[in-house]
């Protein structure tokens, strides 16, 4: 029962922290910034928060700051709109998963175009 709450309570920190963070932030200046997952200690007490900030580098630069001076805030604003003994302490990560995944693909791509036309695809046995 314990494992079910957790991952409950997870999915509800993971919507609300995104959500307080498209209300507090600005496009233009912090880039968009996703929540990708939230990772919950077995206390709730404290929680990393895995981020992705999309825009140029001077964009995902400033977010990320943005993201570690407003921590306190943002933590606060998540206490208000869900209702927990503790309010976990969050800490922000740049999840790059995406990134990595998407260079993975391009090269899967890249030896695919570099295979010869009948080994590309192997026949299916009959």
């Amino acid at each position: 029962m314990q494992n079910v709450r957790h991952e409950r309570v997870r999915e509800l920190l993971k919507r609300e922290i995104g959500e307080a963070i498209r209300r507090e932030f600005n496009v233009d200046n912090a880039g968009l910034i996703t929540v990708n997952d939230v990772d919950l200690a077995g206390d709730l007490k404290s929680a990393v928060v895995f981020i992705s900030i999309f825009g140029s580098e001077s964009q995902k630069k400033h977010g990320l700051e943005l993201l570690q001076q407003n921590r306190i805030r943002i933590q606060g604003l998540v206490g208000q709109s869900v209702v927990l003994k503790f309010t976990p302490t969050l800490k922000f990560v740049v999840d790059d998963s995406l990134i990595r995944g998407n260079r993975v693909l391009q090269i899967i791509e890249e030896i695919e175009k570099t295979l010869p036309a009948d080994t590309a695809q192997p026949d299916e046995p009959k």
